[in-house]
């Protein structure tokens, strides 16, 4: 079979349509479509053509290495790495200003007048003052007369402790089936994006929020913040989820 017909066959083997493969990719209806048909002009050159093929393969569950394979043998080859040398060489080179070393021997003198300066000021301040001390207040025992000092009174062991608030986010997911995942954290930063085979273990972590979007709905079992709420979207299509510090709600 060609590229286009082992995806569209392995895509009705997954259960899944178009519309869901597309979700769960980003890439367009019209592009998947022509791609099944082995028409890869939509996709915008040979470059996106093998992300395109690897990012259905990954969804509908199958390798997608051995398809880019035959894509590059029907289409020229894979493309040719770069050199680090060619890469990261710059074309003019960049002059560098010389910095000129601290002077240490002027930022030490400076220091050390400022301690003589300040040294001297808190003498004439002690001197000035006429500051007289007498036997007892020496001895840590006050004079007649002078009030005792306050003691704070210690805390009851009764007071209630505020629980500390909590500053991450952290979802932790087990598959329970081969499922599509896509997490995204603060200002959408994309922390991780593929496919789970059963048994998978994932835990992600953010400061503030954390969006899911899972491509079969009981497809996997969540703990969010420590608390496990179970499979969402048990026998459902593609679930959307979002958390945040304060998830799960108190009950």
């Amino acid at each position: 079979m060609s590229i286009g017909e082992t995806l569209a066959q392995e895509r009705r083997q997954a259960g899944l349509s178009v519309t869901q493969v597309s979700l769960q990719t980003r890439i367009r209806e019209t592009v998947i479509r022509g791609m099944e048909s082995d028409d890869f002009s939509a996709c915008g050159g040979n470059f996106y053509a093998r992300g395109h093929i690897r990012s259905v393969a990954r969804v509908i569950g199958i390798d997608p290495e051995p398809l880019v394979s035959e894509f590059d043998a029907a289409h020229g080859g894979a493309p040719q790495p770069v050199s680090a040398t060619a890469a990261f060489e710059p074309e003019r080179p960049i002059p560098f200003r010389e910095r000129r070393s601290a002077n240490w021997s002027a930022a030490m003198a400076l220091a050390l007048a400022v301690v003589v300066i300040a040294g001297v000021v808190q003498a004439v301040r002690h001197d000035g003052g006429h500051e007289r001390h007498t036997a007892r207040q020496v001895a840590g025992t006050p004079s007649p007369g002078t009030p005792k000092p306050t003691q704070p009174a210690p805390a009851k062991s009764t007071d209630p402790v505020a629980a500390a608030p909590r500053t991450t986010v952290e979802v932790e997911v087990i598959a329970k089936r081969t499922v599509w995942v896509n997490v995204r954290g603060d200002k959408g930063k994309a922390l991780y994006s593929g496919v789970l085979r059963s048994g998978d273990q994932k835990k992600w972590t953010a400061k503030k929020k954390i969006s899911m979007v899972i491509g079969i709905g009981g497809g996997v079992r969540l703990t969010v913040n420590g608390k496990d709420i179970g499979t969402p979207g048990k026998g459902k299509g593609v679930q959307r989820l979002s958390f945040d510090r304060n998830d799960p709600a108190a009950a």
